[in-house]
C-alpha cells in the first residue's frame, strides 16, 4: 500500500512527460527541403535578412546584409542578445528568416537538402560536449567508417595530436563524462578536430575561446589559423584578440549591424567597437598592475 503511493506519483510524472514527448514528435516540420545534388564552396551572402522568434514581437535580427567569399574571415561582436548566434543559426536553417534571403554559392539555402547544407558547416561552440568514449571516437563522431589516419590528420591540424600522444593510450584513451580528464583548452582542440573531420566549407566558431586562459587561447588560435585556410569562417567572440585578424568585423547592436570594417578601421571610427577595445584594454592593464 505504501509503494502504491509512489507508483501513482511516478505514473503521473510519466504521463505528463509522455504527452510532451508525443507533442514534440507530432510537431509539423516547418523547414522544407529540396532533393538534388549540390556542391558548396563557402560563398555566403545575407540579403536584407530579419528574424523574429515565435511569440516574440521584437526582432532578433533586422535588415542584415553582407557577403563573405571563400576563404574570408568574418568576425561578429556585440553585447549578449545582440543577435550573433541567431545569425549563424539562420545559416544552418535551425530557424527560417522572417524576411530576406540567405545565399550560398549564389543559390538560396532553401534549395539545398538539409543533409548537404549542414554537412558543409562545421561548428566549434563555447560549451564543448564530449562523450564517455575514446578520444578517437569523439573526434570521428558522426562520420562512421573514418580511418585512423584521417582522425590523426584532423587532430594534427587542430594542434591536438601532441597532447593526445602523451596520454596513456593515445587516441584510445577513454574520457570521463563531458570530457572529464582533459583541460578546457584540450577539449576545445578536440572539438576543432571533430569539426575538421567533416572537411566543411564553412566554419562557425561561437565563442570558442572565451572559457580558456590567454595562453591556451593563443594555442587554439594557432590551431585555427591553419584550419581557416580556404574556408569561409564566422568568428563570434567577446575578446577582441580573437577578431583582430578578421577580414571584416560586424558590430551588432539590438539585432542590427551598427559598424563594419577591419580592426584598424573600427578603432579609428571611435564608435561601439572602440569603446569595447578601451574597456578590455583598461581591464587588462588593471589586472597586470595588480
Amino acid at each position: 500500500i505504501m509503494n502504491l503511493g509512489f507508483v501513482i506519483n511516478m505514473f503521473s510524472q510519466s504521463k505528463a512527460s509522455g504527452e510532451r514527448l508525443l507533442e514534440i514528435l507530432e510537431e509539423e516540420e516547418k523547414v522544407h527541403e529540396h532533393a538534388g545534388s549540390f556542391s558548396i564552396n563557402g560563398t555566403v551572402e545575407f540579403q536584407h535578412v530579419s528574424l523574429s522568434y515565435p511569440n516574440e514581437e521584437k526582432k532578433s535580427l533586422e535588415n542584415i546584409s553582407f557577403s563573405a567569399s571563400k576563404g574570408k574571415v568574418v568576425g561578429l561582436i556585440g553585447a549578449t542578445g545582440a543577435g550573433k548566434t541567431s545569425l549563424t543559426q539562420l545559416l544552418t536553417r535551425f530557424y527560417e528568416p522572417t524576411s530576406g534571403q540567405i545565399l550560398v554559392n549564389h543559390l538560396p539555402i532553401k534549395e539545398y537538402p538539409l543533409s548537404v547544407l549542414r554537412k558543409e558547416i562545421g561548428f566549434v561552440l563555447q560549451e564543448t560536449f564530449l562523450f564517455s568514449s575514446s578520444i578517437g571516437t569523439n573526434i570521428s563522431y558522426g562520420v562512421p567508417g573514418i580511418s585512423r589516419e584521417d582522425i590523426v590528420d584532423a587532430a594534427k591540424r587542430a594542434q591536438a595530436h601532441d597532447f593526445i600522444m602523451e596520454l596513456p593510450d593515445g587516441y584510445d584513451t577513454m574520457l570521463g563524462e563531458r570530457g572529464l580528464g582533459l583541460s578546457g583548452g584540450q577539449k576545445q582542440r578536440i572539438a576543432i578536430a571533430r569539426a575538421l573531420i567533416l572537411n566543411p566549407s564553412i566554419l562557425v566558431l561561437d565563442d570558442a575561446t572565451s572559457a580558456v586562459d590567454m595562453k591556451t587561447e593563443r594555442e587554439i588560435q594557432l590551431a585555427l589559423k591553419e584550419v581557416m585556410k580556404n574556408r569561409t569562417t564566422f568568428i563570434i567572440a567577446h575578446r577582441l584578440s580573437s577578431l583582430r585578424h578578421a577580414d571584416e568585423i560586424l558590430v551588432l547592436h539590438e539585432g542590427q549591424i551598427k559598424e563594419r570594417g577591419s580592426h584598424e578601421t573600427l578603432i579609428q571610427k571611435q564608435g561601439i567597437y572602440k569603446n569595447i577595445y578601451d574597456i578590455q584594454y583598461e581591464s587588462n592593464t588593471s589586472v597586470m598592475n595588480v
